[in-house]
C-alpha cells in the first residue's frame, strides 16, 4: 500500500508557473479520472523511500538519479548516496570523483556532476536552500521542466504539473492526443495543459504520484492492463469521444477556452 509523506505545509499553486495553454475538461470526466487515479494509488501505489520524505535535498537526489533509469536500479544508489552525503553542504564539500564513483554505475554519467554543481550553487549562493519556484529550479544544472515540477510538487507541496514518459503515455491514450496527428509542439502544449488541469487543488503531491505509478504499472508501453484498468470506461484509446472531453484555450486567464466548447 502506498504511504505518501504527510505535507509539511499547505499546498499552493506552483510559483512562477504560467502555462501558455489551458485545458478545460468535462467536469464529470475530470472528476472520474481524479478519483480513479487517487483511489488506485492509495490502494496499490509503490512504497518508495523518497516518498517517505519531503526534504528538498532528498527529493532532488532521487529525481536526478531516476533520470533515464529504472526505480529498482536507483534504490540502492539513492540510499548509499544519502548515507554518505546527507546534506547540500556535505555533497558540495565532497570531491567530484567520489560522487561520480557512486553515480556513474547508473549510466548517464553527467548526473553526478549535476548533483555536485547544484550542491555547490545552493551552498555558496542560495543560503543552503533549494529554490521553490519554477524559474529558480530551471536555472540550476540538470533540472528541466519535469524535474522542476516533481521537486515543486513532492518537496514543496505545490500543485505543479509533471510529465514524464509514463504520464505522457497515460494522458496521450486517455485523451487520444494523437487524434488528427497534431504537430509535436501543439501536442506537447496540450499534454502539459492536461497535466495541470487534472490536479485537484491542494492535492498535487498525491495526484502526481498516482499519475506516474499508474503509467508505470497499469498503462504500460507494450502490454497495458486494460482489462482491469479503473479508467477504461473513460479512456479514449478504447472509446473516442466526438468532443474529446476537453477544449483548449491559449489565454492563461481563462478565455477563450471553456467547457463545453462554445459555452
Amino acid at each position: 500500500m502506498a504511504r505518501p509523506a504527510a505535507p509539511r505545509r499547505a499546498q499552493r499553486p506552483a510559483s512562477g508557473y504560467n502555462e501558455p495553454m489551458r485545458a478545460y475538461i468535462d467536469p464529470d470526466l475530470q472528476q472520474a479520472v481524479q478519483r480513479g487515479l487517487i483511489g488506485w494509488y492509495i490502494a496499490t501505489g509503490r512504497d518508495l523511500p523518497w516518498r517517505r520524505t519531503t526534504d528538498p535535498y532528498a527529493i532532488l537526489v532521487s529525481e536526478i538519479l531516476l533520470q533515464q533509469t529504472q526505480v529498482a536500479t536507483v534504490l540502492p544508489v539513492y540510499e548509499a548516496f544519502l548515507a554518505r552525503w546527507p546534506t547540500f553542504a556535505a555533497l558540495a564539500a565532497a570531491p567530484l570523483a567520489a560522487v561520480k564513483a557512486v553515480t556513474d554505475p547508473l549510466g548517464y554519467h553527467i548526473r553526478g556532476e549535476w548533483l555536485h554543481r547544484i550542491a555547490t550553487i545552493v551552498t555558496a549562493d542560495l543560503g543552503g536552500q533549494l529554490p521553490d519556484t519554477l524559474p529558480g529550479l530551471l536555472a540550476l544544472p540538470g533540472i528541466g521542466r519535469y524535474t522542476a515540477g516533481a521537486i515543486l510538487s513532492f518537496a514543496f507541496q505545490q500543485d505543479a504539473p509533471i510529465v514524464d514518459t509514463n504520464v505522457d503515455r497515460l494522458l496521450g491514450r486517455l485523451f487520444n492526443l494523437h487524434a488528427g496527428r497534431p504537430p509535436a509542439a501543439l501536442r506537447e502544449k496540450r499534454l502539459w495543459a492536461l497535466a495541470a488541469a487534472l490536479i485537484p487543488p491542494g492535492h498535487g503531491y498525491l495526484f502526481n504520484q498516482a499519475l506516474m505509478d499508474f503509467g508505470a504499472q497499469v498503462c504500460t508501453p507494450y502490454k497495458p492492463v486494460c482489462l482491469f484498468c479503473p479508467l477504461r470506461p473513460h479512456c479514449q484509446w478504447w472509446t473516442p469521444r466526438p468532443d474529446g472531453g476537453v477544449t483548449y484555450g491559449e489565454d492563461p486567464a481563462g478565455a477563450p477556452g471553456r467547457w463545453p466548447p462554445g459555452g
